[in-house]
């Protein structure tokens, strides 16, 4: 099993920049592929961001160019980095992990908020 623990939220102005991690635990991170999704209060959870195991990413048309997924795995750990945020950008941002059939994990989230 993989247990998941996200930081980095904070509050941040529009057009500023925030980096958010996840730190992995528990199995051998390497094998999953990891990503991030969202939730706004009122909205349905959406994807954000993808990367698989190979190194491949994939991004949610609302953020393609402005934010970048990447992992390293020496430290079991993904990052989101947000760049040129909106107010539109702010929920709560959770990472996943998932591999083959195995049962996807999610953390706890943490809240992004861009606001003047």
């Amino acid at each position: 099993q993989v247990q998941l623990v996200e930081s980095g939220g904070g509050l941040v102005q529009p057009g500023g920049s925030l980096r958010v991690s996840c730190a992995a635990s528990g199995s051998i991170f390497s094998m999953y592929a990891v990503g991030w999704s969202r939730q706004a209060p009122g909205k349905q959870r959406e994807l954000v961001a993808v990367i698989t195991s190979g190194g491949r990413s994939t991004y949610a048309d609302s953020v393609k160019g402005r934010f970048t997924i990447s992992r390293d795995n020496a430290k079991n750990t993904v990052y989101l980095q947000m760049n040129s945020l909106k107010p539109e950008d702010t929920a709560v941002y959770y990472c996943f992990a998932a591999r083959g059939d195995e049962g996807d994990y999610w953390g706890q989230g943490t809240q992004v908020t861009v606001s003047s």
